[in-house]
């Protein structure tokens, strides 16, 4: 690997647990890492029971409405959006939680990131999407052609095709054409708080007269570079969102072998 590339795999590997975050667990089973101020705020609550090990969630099914409960004193603002609660990824789903409450918890998050390539005469292509302006997260910033947060009951191909549609107007049976290319995880400090995230990678090859279309408004827009200008971004800037980079940097390895 290109040692310029280890910067992206630094900052998005910032921070070491426990360090002075509090275990939270689910019958038994630690699900995320909380700091000081958001135990104490579930303790006044009367939603935990304290032990040698960290914070035990009394009831798994009052886990919703603590999270609303938090977001009402100001710790963060809800997407209206659930995710599955799971100690390990294709775990059990202990609860849910709505996403913009996953950070101050420190629960883990399943995503999905799809590389939209096309092979010209020249050469590998990529299709890359510009975040739309008021985005909460990262506006404006450059991203993948696809990639969500996989939802409460979802699977990450069900999310994959979902995404495809909404964010692209990639028809399903052009999407289904995606191959799982790997995980890639990482434990990140940003401003929202702690983000464990746990990314499904695909790659899928589409024809070069395929134009995607931002259909939902996630997108400002999309353009095809050559993978050399991909390539070159990602080695001497940060303009591209920061898991897009890992993701990307794993592409690279492999059309290189």
């Amino acid at each position: 690997m290109n040692d310029a590339f280890r910067r992206h795999l630094a900052a998005c590997n910032n921070v070491v647990l426990p360090g002075d975050r509090l275990a939270l667990a689910i019958d038994g089973a630690c699900v995320g890492w909380m700091e000081p101020r958001v135990a104490r705020a579930l303790d006044e609550l009367g939603a935990v029971a304290r032990g040698p090990n960290g914070l035990a969630l009394r009831d798994a099914a009052a886990l919703p409405g603590l999270a609303a409960a938090l977001a009402a004193r100001g710790f963060y603002r809800l997407r209206g959006e659930a995710f599955d609660v799971r100690a390990q990824p294709g775990g059990a789903v202990l609860s849910t939680i709505d996403r913009g409450a996953l950070p101050a918890f420190g629960i883990m998050a399943e995503g999905v990131h799809l590389n939209g390539l096309v092979r010209r005469a020249d050469g590998w292509h990529l299709w890359v999407a510009r975040r739309a302006a008021d985005k909460a997260l990262d506006p404006g910033k450059l991203d993948h052609l696809v990639a969500g947060g996989v939802s409460a009951g979802m699977t990450p191909w069900e999310t994959l095709i979902k995404e495809s549609a909404e964010e692209a107007a990639i028809p399903a049976a052009l999407a289904a054409q995606a191959v799982n290319t790997g995980v890639l995880q990482y434990t990140m400090l940003r401003a929202e708080g702690l983000r464990r995230d746990y990314l499904h990678c695909y790659d899928v090859v589409l024809p070069e007269d395929f134009t995607p279309v931002a259909a939902d408004g996630e997108v400002e827009s999309f353009a095809l570079w050559p993978m050399a200008r991909v390539f070159d971004t990602v080695l001497r800037t940060d303009d591209f969102k920061f898991n897009v980079s890992l993701v990307l940097i794993d592409l690279f390895e492999r059309l290189r072998a």
